[in-house]
Order: C-alpha cells, then sequence, then structure tokens
C-alpha cells in the first residue's frame, strides 16, 4: 500500500494563503457599524465599474487614429468587454457562493487591475480587445459578488439603505466618466483611461482584505456543470450580437437572423440543461419566485432607461449643433438624480412603505419622464429637468428592486443572485444602447424624428418596470 505524501508546511501555507478567506482583525469586526466599511469597500468596484463603462467611449477617437482601423473595428473594445462581462457573472456568482465571496471578489479586483493595466500598454488593437475580455473576467468576479457582499454584510433592516448607498456609487462612476475621460484622453491620452483603474484597484484590495467579512453560508459543489457556462455564454453573446447587427452593426440580414436563431437555440438548451444537471449552474427554482423573476425583469427595463439616453441626448444634441462638453453636462443630470434618490430616498418615503411599494413609486416616476420626451422641446433647457425627473425614479426604482431580489433569495445562493442581478443590469444595458440606435438608425427624418421613437423605446421599458412591479412580491430571505 502506498505511503500518501504529505505537501511540505510552506505549500500547505501558501495554499491556505491563496484559498482561504481571511477574518478581518478584532478591532474592525466588533466596531459598531463595522458593515457600513465593508459597504465602502464593495462601492470601490460599483465606481470603477460604471467609471470604466462609461469613460472608453471617450477613446474611439485616438483608438482608430493611432491604429489606423475603422469605427466599426474599435467598437469591439467595448463589446468584447460587455459580451465577456454578461456571459460570466452568473458562473461568477455560482464558484463565489461555493467558495467565498470576499476571496471571489478579491481576486476580480487583482485581475481587473492587472488586466487594466495590460490594456494602457497593449501595443495593437486585437491585443486591446483581449486585454479587455480578462478585464471583464475580473468584473464579472467583482459583480457578481458586489450585491451579496452588501446584503449578507448589512443587518436586514438596512439592506435598502446600503444598497442605495452602492447604487449611488454607480451613479458617481457613470456621471464622472464623460468628464474624467475627456479630460484624460484630451491631455495625458487613451492610454491613461485604463491606467487610472490602477491606483484605485490596489486601494481596493487593501481595503477589502481588512473590511469585507467572510463568507458564512455556501452552496457546496460537487460537480461544476461546464456545459451551462458555454451554453449560457452562447446564448447571451448571440443575443447581443444580435441586437447590436440590427442596431447598424457591418452584419448582412442573414447573419442577425443567424444569431437570434443560436441564442434562442442555446437558450433553450441551457434550460433543459439546468433541469437535468447534478450540479446545476442556475438553480432555476430561484426563478419561480414571483419576486425573483419579476424583480430580474425590472433590472433590466431600469438600466435600459438609464443607459438609453446615453446614447440618444448627445446625438440630439449635436444635431442642434450643442458641443460635447454641452452634451457631457446635460448627461449629468441623469446619474446626479439617481444619486439623490438612492442615498436620500428613504427620508422622504413613508418607513412603513415596502420594496414593492418604492418600485411601484420610483418606476411611475420614471414613466412620467420618459413620456415627457414625446413631447417637450429636446434641447438643454427642455432635456435637464426631464433627465433629473428620469434620474430620480431610477434611484428609488433600484434599491428597492435589488433589495425585493436578494430578500426572496436563500442566503447560501446570494452570489448567485448577485450574478442573475447584474447579469440583467449588463442585458438592460447592452439593450438601451442597441435598441436606441436602432430607432435613430431604422427612422429616417433626421436626428430629431428618430429620437421620438427612441423616446417612445424608453416609454415602453418603464412601462415593463411598472408591470414588473405590480406582479411581484415582496420576498422574505429564506433561513435556509
Amino acid at each position: 500500500m502506498a505511503t500518501p505524501v504529505t505537501p511540505p508546511a510552506s505549500r500547505r501555507r501558501w495554499t491556505r494563503l491563496l484559498t482561504a478567506e481571511r477574518p478581518r482583525p478584532e478591532g474592525i469586526r466588533s466596531r459598531p457599524g463595522s458593515w457600513w466599511l465593508a459597504v465602502g469597500t464593495v462601492c470601490f468596484g460599483a465606481f470603477m465599474g460604471q467609471l470604466d463603462a462609461s469613460i472608453v467611449t471617450l477613446t474611439y477617437g485616438s483608438l482608430g487614429a493611432e491604429f489606423h482601423t475603422s469605427p466599426a473595428a474599435v467598437e469591439w473594445v467595448s463589446l468584447a468587454y460587455l459580451l465577456a462581462l454578461v456571459a460570466l457573472l452568473v458562473p461568477a456568482g455560482r464558484l463565489a457562493d461555493a467558495y467565498g465571496r470576499k476571496l471571489l471578489y478579491l481576486y476580480g479586483f487583482a485581475v481587473f487591475t492587472l488586466a487594466s493595466a495590460a490594456c494602457g500598454l497593449a501595443p495593437s488593437l486585437l491585443a486591446l480587445v483581449v486585454f479587455r475580455v480578462v478585464q471583464a473576467a475580473g468584473a464579472a468576479m467583482m459583480q457578481a459578488n458586489s450585491v451579496a457582499l452588501v446584503t449578507t454584510s448589512a443587518p436586514r433592516e438596512r439592506m435598502r439603505s446600503a444598497l442605495g448607498v452602492q447604487a449611488a456609487a454607480q451613479a458617481l462612476g457613470l456621471a464622472l466618466g464623460p468628464t474624467v475621460g475627456g479630460a484624460l484622453v484630451s491631455t495625458l491620452g487613451w492610454r491613461w483611461v485604463f491606467w487610472v483603474n490602477v491606483p484605485v484597484g490596489l486601494v481596493a484590495l487593501v481595503s477589502g482584505h481588512y473590511l469585507l467579512p467572510r463568507t458564512r453560508a455556501r452552496t457546496a459543489v460537487a460537480r461544476f456543470d461546464r456545459a451551462g457556462p458555454v451554453l449560457l455564454a452562447t446564448a447571451t453573446t448571440s443575443a447581443l450580437m444580435g441586437v447590436s447587427a440590427a442596431s447598424g452593426l457591418a452584419v448582412p440580414g442573414w447573419g442577425a437572423v443567424l444569431l437570434f436563431a443560436v441564442a434562442a437555440g442555446t437558450g433553450r438548451a441551457f434550460v433543459r440543461r439546468q433541469r437535468r444537471a447534478a450540479a446545476p449552474l442556475l438553480d432555476l427554482a430561484l426563478l419561480r419566485r414571483r419576486a425573483v423573476a419579476f424583480g430580474l425583469l425590472g433590472a433590466l427595463s431600469g438600466y435600459l432607461v438609464l443607459f438609453g439616453p446615453l446614447v440618444l441626448v448627445p446625438v440630439v444634441l449635436t444635431a442642434r449643433g450643442s458641443g460635447e462638453l454641452t452634451a457631457g453636462l446635460v448627461l449629468t443630470a441623469l446619474p446626479a438624480g439617481f444619486a439623490l434618490a438612492a442615498t436620500g430616498g428613504d427620508r422622504l418615503l413613508p418607513r412603513g412603505l415596502p420594496d414593492r411599494g418604492r418600485c411601484l413609486v420610483g418606476a411611475g416616476v420614471f414613466t412620467l419622464a420618459t413620456t415627457a420626451l414625446l413631447v417637450v422641446p429636446l434641447t438643454a433647457g427642455g432635456l435637464v429637468p426631464v433627465l433629473v425627473l428620469t434620474g430620480l425614479g431610477l434611484g428609488t426604482f433600484t434599491p428597492a428592486n435589488n433589495a425585493m431580489i436578494m430578500g426572496a433569495i436563500p442566503a447560501r445562493s446570494s452570489g448567485t443572485g448577485g450574478g442573475l442581478v447584474n447579469m440583467s443590469r449588463g442585458l438592460g444595458t447592452a439593450l438601451g444602447v442597441a435598441l436606441v440606435t436602432l430607432a435613430l438608425h431604422l427612422v429616417g427624418g433626421g436626428a430629431q424624428a428618430g429620437a421620438r421613437w427612441a423616446a417612445a423605446v424608453l416609454v415602453a421599458a418603464s412601462a415593463v418596470a411598472v408591470a414588473s412591479a405590480w406582479l411581484s412580491t415582496n420576498g422574505e430571505r429564506s433561513a435556509a
């Protein structure tokens, strides 16, 4: 009988260091309100994720000039990131539920930071796109765990407030993106758009090591479902590329139809696989909970409304002769309203109003605002109050909707739930950009005529958000 080989003590020590979640120092853990420190640490990732999403678009002109390539090719700097992010969110959340949310979050920030540095050193557009995919993998590990870390750190009665602060950090990153990106590109060059992530990432890694709590409830994984992530990635990637093709990407008509067919086929195969797999990537029972299913639909619709104006407003204003600086300042009204409502909404609404009621109030407000886009003058003066009102509605709706979803998901599956929330956000973001672009692309008569149809898209998405809030129920976190 062979004698088992025991790894050297030094190797075991390094293995524990790399795979075990470190506890917080006792002085931090026992401090009253220490959960706010964890929430603040998660806000690093929330801020950087949205800053990165809105800042990169400012590099398109410089990238095209330096690498001597077309706008359609440069578009893949954003498209590759988004496709990889949406495809990896649920698998990252599933792994975090099994091996530790703090561990995956910190590894995600490390990958994101290193990939950001590599993006700034990219010698070609192809290399930059590849590094962006790696960066998206790190972002997926962060974003899949961000909501879960907030909801498992904060007391149940303060969950909505904590999610509001996280949403405000996202709104701040979104608001600063165009300004910071324009300043960096015009002064230091496009590479600094990526290098700016590095110092923030280093601070976040140190903060997360000391301030984030360890995972208390986990879901064991006997066998990982390898086919599930492949099917999910194929379905989401094909669907998003199909929408992009329909909105003007250089793909023939039959190619767009083929992409949608592949998305439908692999999506159906993914569902069948999850029903039969011994250790499924996604527990479909979660989606049978009304608060989860309709909440995810609401999250998708809300982010469609949030990101649609980021495409619509610059097109409309520049067509009227306004400069890019003016368009950027006008757009700031939307995330400013979002941040204001996300952090201060609890003080204005009745304390006893449940999450479902808050979702209805918020969705009703931004539905009125998007409807106003059908009739108000599409000028800077006419758009600012509409965008502020839209932001206020979204800032009220989003934290309550997230709290409702996570309250209906067992604590042991909160990473998977967080991945689903962020995947819905990613799909909403992509659809907001693609459908508004599609309306502007297909409708003749100039930007103003297309803008009214694009506004109609936002109204329809707002109505879906109202319906999802009405049909959902408040979920209670399972004790399991």
